[in-house]
């Protein structure tokens, strides 16, 4: 069982490319769905501070819009599920403070139970240095949870492209998050590779393994 589990994941890497052209008459099932925003939510972060919101864009208005945002490329308009992925603009007490009030509450633990490693975040992310990086470092964080969801959908038999042609700029005007605590960083398509993308078939290419990893 375990060899076979082995050889599906591995094929199923293989298997997964950027999709260039989706098909527009197949839906990704709920069911299916379901497990992918779950995907999204339970991804990993740094401190486990979740700096991101995304957006499932289903208004083909809206796609619309946001096709020439995107350098035209079709699979905005195309695709079953358009996610725009977004990272907090900066960081708040107030962020903080609902996260450990989470945690406490998951865990059972005492109110005061995690005070100062709250108190430790607040002086980095909110009051010190690392508060004008904020931005950059939300970007990063969401790029752990596009791995993990194009990851997951590839084992589903699901098809993904990651897209950062766009200009994040228009996103934010065009869905209106110009005026909320966070910022388009890029976009996540997924669906079903149309049976002409050309790109299926053509042999995915990576440095040999000797060269991208080594034992120290």
């Amino acid at each position: 069982m375990a060899k076979e589990q082995d050889a599906f994941i591995l094929s199923q890497l293989n298997w997964r490319y950027a999709t260039k052209r989706f098909d527009p008459g197949r839906k990704i099932s709920d069911p299916d769905w379901e497990v992918l925003e779950e995907t999204l939510r339970l991804s990993p972060s740094s401190y486990g501070l979740q700096p991101w919101k995304f957006w499932i864009v289903r208004s083909p208005d809206l796609r619309k819009k946001l096709t020439p945002a995107s350098w035209g490329q079709v699979q905005i308009e195309t695709c079953s599920h358009l996610v725009v992925v977004s990272g907090l603009r900066a960081m708040s007490a107030d962020y903080v403070r609902h996260y450990f009030q989470l945690v406490t509450e998951a865990r059972g633990l005492q109110e005061d139970a995690l005070q100062a490693f709250e108190d430790r975040i607040v002086n980095t992310f909110v009051k010190g240095p690392m508060a004008a990086e904020v931005p950059a470092w939300a970007a990063k964080q969401t790029y752990l949870a596009m791995g993990t969801f194009m990851m997951v959908a590839a084992m589903l038999g699901i098809d993904t492209c990651p897209i950062e042609g766009i200009s994040t700029e228009q996103y934010d005007h065009i869905l209106g998050l110009s005026e909320t605590d966070y910022q388009t960083v890029a976009v996540l398509a997924a669906g079903y590779r149309a049976s002409d993308d050309v790109a299926q078939t053509e042999r995915k290419v990576r440095f040999p393994r000797h060269e991208v990893i080594a034992y120290l």
